[in-house]
C-alpha cells in the first residue's frame, strides 16, 4: 500500500512540471472513461447523473485496492508478485498518460516516475519487513514505513500545487469587463412567469455536463485558437486579439442531449463573444467543408454542421463571457464554442482550442463512434416546473412551465388534462434561440388528474407522444405529472 501511495505521488510530482493530465491515476481514469461500452456509460450517467465522475474515480480506487491487496498477500514470503504488480500497474499507468491527446512529448515521464518510485519503495520495504527479526528491527522499519508514507504524502502535495500553479481566477479578474459592441436589448418584464425557471439562469445554476475529470486550468494569457484545415487561410488568435474584436451579446438557451424528459439540464444566459461566422469567413471555408471539428484543451471533441456555425440566424459565437463576466472557469474559460439549436455534445466545446474544418466522412466527434448521432439538433420540449410530480393541491391551480426549440422558436404550449387539451399563455418572446415559459389556470375536480404538456414550434411540428430515451439522439415524449386534488 505504502509503495503504490509512492508511485501515485511521484507521478503527481512529475506530471506538475509537465502538465496535470499526466498524473498517472487521472490518466487511468480518463481512460476507463474513454474505453468504457456506450451501454455502461449511459448506465453510469443515468444512475448517477453529474456525480458519475465521482463514481468513475471511486471505481478506479478500488480496482486499485483490490490489485493491491491480492498482491500484497501473494507476497508475504516472495517478493516477485508484488513487482509483477507494481510493474503491471506502472504500464497501466504508461498507456493511459500515452493515449492522451493533451499531452506533449515529455508527458511519459510521470508515469516512468511512478514505475520506478513503485518498484524501488516496495522491493525496499518487503526486504526490510523478510529481514526483521527484533523489536528493535520492527521499530526501524515502521520509522522507514512512515517516513516513505510522509515523504509519499509531501511529493503528493507538492506535485498538486504545481498542478494549480496557474491561477485561473486571477486570469478571469484580469481580463476584467468585457467591452461589447452589440449589447443583448433586455430582457422584457413579460418574459419571466411566477413558478418556472428564471428566464436566465444564473452561472452558478447553469447546468454543467461535460467529460472533463478535472477542470482544466488555463490562463487568457497562455490561450491560443488554431482554425484550420479546408480553408483558404490558417488562424492563429491569442486571447488579447479575439477580445479585441467587435463582440456582441446574444440570450441563447443550451440543452444537454442527455436530459430526460422534463430534466433540468437546459439552462438560458446571456453569451459575450465573437460571430462565429466572422472568424470563419476571414479563413475562408471551402465549399467541400461541412463539419467544424472543435477541440477542448483537454483532447475533447465535437463536430457542428457547417451550415449551422454559418447560419447568420443562429448566430453561433466563440464566447468569452456569460452573463456581464469572463466565462466562469467550469463553463470554459477562455472561450467555448456557443451554437443555437444543437445539442451541446454537438456544439458547445468549452476550453476550446482548436477549429478545424473538415467533414462527417473524415472525422468524428468524441461522441459519435460511442453511439451518438453525428449532428444533433435540439428536439422541440416543454416541461412542467409546477406543480411537481405526485403534490397535493386546491382545485384553483396554476401550472407552469417552459418550453425550448432553439434556432426554430415556439409557436403554441399546450395543457392536457385527464386527456383533454387546452392552450397555455405564452410569455412574451425574447428571440427564437432561447426558450420561452407557459402557464395556464385550471380548476379542478378533487380527485387524482394526470396533467400533460406539449409544444408546437414555428414550422408547426408538435411533440410526439412517443417516449424514448435520451440516446442517441434527444429524448422524446410529454412531460406529465399527476396531482391529488382535495
Amino acid at each position: 500500500m505504502i509503495a503504490v501511495g509512492a508511485a501515485l505521488a511521484a507521478g503527481h510530482l512529475v506530471a506538475g512540471f509537465v502538465g496535470p493530465p499526466a498524473s498517472p491515476f487521472l490518466a487511468v481514469g480518463n481512460w476507463v472513461r474513454d474505453l468504457s461500452p456506450h451501454p455502461v456509460t449511459e448506465w453510469a450517467k443515468q444512475t448517477f447523473g453529474t456525480a458519475d465522475k465521482l463514481v468513475l474515480f471511486l471505481g478506479v480506487t478500488l480496482v486499485l485496492l483490490a490489485v493491491v491487496v491480492a498482491g500484497a498477500l501473494a507476497s508475504r514470503r516472495r517478493a516477485w508478485p508484488g513487482l509483477l504488480v507494481a510493474v503491471g500497474l506502472g504500464i497501466v499507468g504508461f498507456v493511459a498518460v500515452t493515449s492522451r491527446p493533451d499531452l506533449g512529448q515529455l508527458g511519459f515521464l510521470a508515469p516512468i516516475a511512478s514505475l520506478l518510485a513503485g518498484v524501488f519503495t516496495f522491493r525496499l520495504l518487503h526486504t526490510r519487513a523478510l529481514t526483521t527479526t527484533t523489536s528493535g528491527d520492527r521499530r526501524a522499519f515502521l520509522r522507514l514505513s512512515g517516513g516513505v508514507a510522509l515523504g509519499a504524502g509531501l511529493l503528493g502535495g507538492l506535485g498538486a500545487v504545481l498542478s494549480s500553479r496557474v491561477d485561473v481566477e486571477a486570469s478571469r479578474r484580469e481580463v476584467g469587463r468585457l467591452r461589447v459592441a452589440d449589447p443583448a436589448p433586455p430582457v422584457p418584464a413579460g418574459a419571466d412567469f411566477p413558478g418556472t425557471a428564471s428566464f436566465i439562469t444564473a452561472n452558478r445554476d447553469f447546468y454543467r455536463i461535460d467529460t472533463a475529470l478535472t477542470v482544466p486550468q488555463v490562463s487568457a494569457q497562455d490561450w491560443r485558437l488554431r482554425v484550420h484545415g479546408l480553408v483558404e487561410r490558417e488562424l492563429d488568435l491569442d486571447f488579447a486579439a479575439l477580445s479585441g474584436r467587435r463582440l456582441v451579446e446574444r440570450p441563447v438557451t443550451l440543452a444537454c442531449v442527455s436530459n430526460e424528459v422534463g430534466g433540468s439540464l437546459v439552462s438560458t444566459a446571456e453569451f459575450i463573444g465573437v460571430p462565429l461566422r466572422e472568424l470563419l469567413d476571414e479563413a475562408g471555408v471551402r465549399p467541400d467543408a461541412d463539419q467544424l471539428l472543435s477541440t477542448s484543451v483537454d483532447g475533447f471533441t465535437a463536430g457542428s454542421p457547417v451550415d449551422a456555425v454559418l447560419d447568420p440566424a443562429r448566430g453561433a459565437l466563440l464566447a468569452i463571457g456569460m452573463n456581464g463576466e469572463p466565462l466562469p472557469v467550469e463553463h470554459g474559460f477562455p472561450a467555448r464554442l456557443v451554437v443555437p439549436g444543437l445539442y451541446g455534445y454537438v456544439s458547445a466545446t468549452k476550453w476550446v482550442t482548436d477549429l478545424e474544418l473538415t467533414t462527417f466522412a473524415a472525422k468524428q466527434g468524441y461522441w459519435i463512434p460511442r453511439g451518438w448521432s453525428a449532428r444533433g439538433p435540439v428536439k422541440t420540449q416543454s416541461r412542467i416546473d409546477t406543480p411537481h410530480d405526485g403534490s397535493a393541491t386546491g382545485g384553483e391551480l396554476t401550472v407552469a412551465g417552459v418550453a425550448w426549440a432553439p434556432a426554430v422558436g415556439i409557436d403554441r404550449v399546450e395543457v392536457g388534462v385527464d386527456g383533454r387539451w387546452r392552450d397555455a399563455e405564452l410569455a412574451t418572446e425574447v428571440s427564437v434561440n432561447t426558450w420561452r415559459m407557459w402557464r395556464v389556470r385550471l380548476d379542478l375536480a378533487p380527485g387524482d388528474h394526470r396533467i400533460a404538456v406539449r409544444a408546437t414550434d414555428r414550422t408547426g411540428a408538435t411533440q410526439t407522444d412517443r417516449l424514448a430515451p435520451p440516446a442517441p439522439d434527444g429524448a422524446t415524449g410529454w412531460h406529465t405529472v399527476t396531482v391529488t386534488v382535495s
